[in-house]
């Protein structure tokens, strides 16, 4: 067989299984999946997910997208659990098992030991009348014609249908419990996607006490000596606590550009009023851009509560927490 029409058939094998599995999943396995996972959020109870070998790596993969969504959940090795991991589990539990054959003989053996009722009990299987799904109060088919390796042996076909499956029951369970950006950020916050949905303005801006601001009846010379001693890119111009607009070095150069007596001219005759400004809990993802905006570039924006000057925020900034030019297009 041409290599190239062997690796995309792989791919079209595995997706054609996939369709047929979305196309036997009833409403009343739906519904059975949606009490569960209301019960488990009532009761603090955790999703235990078991399997062996392949299928067990799957279970791993399962459990840890449940947890980054906010359900408690775990993997249980069917053998750990015979040598005390059993006692990982309560009755406030649910558990799936995860079996091609659903005939596994360690998940068999673990199934009398566990604490959790039959209708807590997810049969995740190849066989919709195997012994694991009998013992199970909720069956969810993940039958396949045939491994998509060339010897119908090896777990290809079968795995990407449970993890595809598994992935269901995480979205389901996110759709039915109403699990924000914000809550998902809760259990995400290092590395960049934590921090495009948790990382606020207040966190990564310079504060109004480290900035350089005068009152908007100062000259240039005035701002000139505060953006020397704190040189933030900008000078914030005010009217007590309120800002009235900035003044960017951009606008000093255009001033001695017109004239060379420019230093005593009267900062208001020079300054961007009403500039762009942000909020102290504006994410910085939304900050990004906002400051990376085609028609407006901004290396500084000033930030404000209400009317009041409370700081600034440099591109410098938000690049150096790890964000880049990519993230706001």
């Amino acid at each position: 067989m041409n290599h190239k029409n062997l690796f995309t058939q792989v791919l079209l094998t595995e997706a054609r299984a996939i369709e047929q599995a979305a196309a036997r999943f009833d409403e009343k396995t739906a519904n059975q999946l949606v009490e569960i996972f209301v019960l488990l959020a009532s009761t603090g109870g955790s999703l235990v997910i078991s399997g062996v070998g392949k299928s067990g790596h799957i279970a791993q993969k399962i459990a840890a997208t449940f947890s980054s969504l906010g359900l408690p959940s775990f993997f249980l090795h069917p053998t750990e659990a015979m040598h005390g991991d059993l006692g990982r589990v309560s009755k406030a539990d649910a558990v799936v098992l995860i079996s091609k054959s659903g005939t596994t003989e360690e998940l068999l053996t673990m199934l009398p030991y566990l604490s959790v009722p039959k209708e807590r009990i997810i049969a995740l299987v190849g066989k919709i009348d195997s012994p694991i799904a009998k013992a199970s109060g909720t069956i969810i088919d993940a039958s396949v014609e045939k491994e998509a390796c060339i010897n119908d042996l090896a777990p290809t076909t079968s795995t990407t249908v449970a993890l595809a499956l598994g992935d269901a029951m995480a979205v389901l369970y996110e759709n039915v419990l109403g699990v924000s950006k914000e809550k998902f950020a809760i259990n995400h916050p290092a590395g960049l996607l934590g921090k495009s949905l948790s990382l606020t303005v207040d966190r990564l801006m310079i504060k109004s006490s480290e900035c350089p601001s005068v009152n908007e009846d100062a000259t240039l010379q005035d701002a000139i000596l505060v953006m020397t001693q704190k040189p933030v890119g900008m000078c914030a111009i005010l009217n007590g606590q309120t800002l009235v607009g900035i003044l960017v070095e951009g606008d000093i150069r255009r001033a001695f550009a017109k004239s060379a007596d420019a230093i005593m001219t009267p900062v208001k005759d020079l300054i961007t009023l009403k500039p762009v400004t942000l909020s102290p809990s504006t994410l910085a993802f939304d900050a990004l851009k906002t400051m990376e905006n085609p028609t407006r570039l901004l290396n500084v924006a000033p930030v404000v509560e209400g009317a009041q000057f409370v700081g600034v925020l440099r591109l410098h900034d938000l690049f150096k927490a790890g964000f880049n030019s990519s993230l706001s297009k």
